[in-house]
């Protein structure tokens, strides 16, 4: 992505009933029609490689040989195998800072797309996974790809808002945010994984931010910002709001 857009991978340490409609605001409603209303080819093609369905950029050295490919339709196939390997990469780096879990544990993805994410660490764990995503469209998908697999007793996405999931207090022993965390208010957000996580939970994020120690947001922050409607965040943000909601950084890469 552009330089301006740093990423953050943290994992932390750290009863409420669900609001009656997923969404808490008028932004909220315009973010959720707009996954709603969300085709995008890249994101489909992807998935089709191996019927695991990300919404997420990727991480690691790429390949980029596959872009000398002579023949198009070769050329085409490469390219799309190419992307899916590194947003593949990416889910499984965060997977593996989840912590020691076992099939027994409880997992929770927040803002899930469509569902990859809690496969992956179902796949790599197998722990029960609960995904949560403001688009009925994207738990409906999700759902059925877990139906697809015979995996959806133990990987269930749900349609909810990550802010106020309606999910039981304590029960998770980890949970996360691949790129979600620029829809939201880190506070509210923070205050719901606290709240889900179990004593010595840990809460991992890999996400989109810019980082503050050399200024304001560049131009390229806010046209990510105005394309996605969404706000992404100071790096500084996040470390206050963990701060505030008991999460304490274990550790931070950039």
């Amino acid at each position: 992505m552009h330089h301006s857009k740093e990423s953050l991978l943290t994992t932390a340490h750290p009863g409420t009933k669900a609001a009656p409609v997923p969404t808490q605001s008028t932004y909220q409603n315009r973010v959720a029609d707009y996954w709603n209303a969300e085709e995008n080819p890249v994101n489909l093609e992807l998935g089709k490689v191996d019927d695991v369905y990300h919404h997420h950029y990727g991480v690691g050295d790429a390949d980029w040989s596959v872009l000398d490919e002579t023949d198009p339709e070769r050329r085409r196939e490469r390219i799309t195998r190419e992307l899916h390997r590194l947003e593949q990469a990416q889910a499984e780096l965060l997977a593996s800072h989840l912590g020691p879990l076992t099939w027994e544990d409880r997992v929770f993805d927040a803002g899930c797309g469509r569902g990859g994410g809690s496969l992956v660490a179902h796949l790599r764990y197998g722990c029960h996974a609960d995904g949560v995503t403001i688009s009925a469209k994207q738990a409906e998908f999700a759902n059925a790809q877990a139906r697809k697999r015979g995996v959806d007793d133990k990987v269930r996405y749900h349609h909810r808002n990550m802010l106020d999931t309606g999910l039981p207090s304590g029960a998770y022993a980890a949970s996360w945010n691949n790129e979600s965390t620029m829809y939201v208010e880190l506070d509210l957000l923070f205050a719901e994984h606290a709240r889900l996580l179990r004593r010595g939970g840990r809460y991992v994020a890999i996400t989109g931010c810019y980082n503050d120690t050399y200024g304001r947001a560049s131009r390229e922050v806010s046209l990510i910002n105005a394309h996605y409607i969404c706000d992404i965040h100071p790096r500084s943000a996040y470390f206050r709001a963990m701060a505030r909601n008991r999460l304490v950084p274990f550790t931070s890469r950039t």
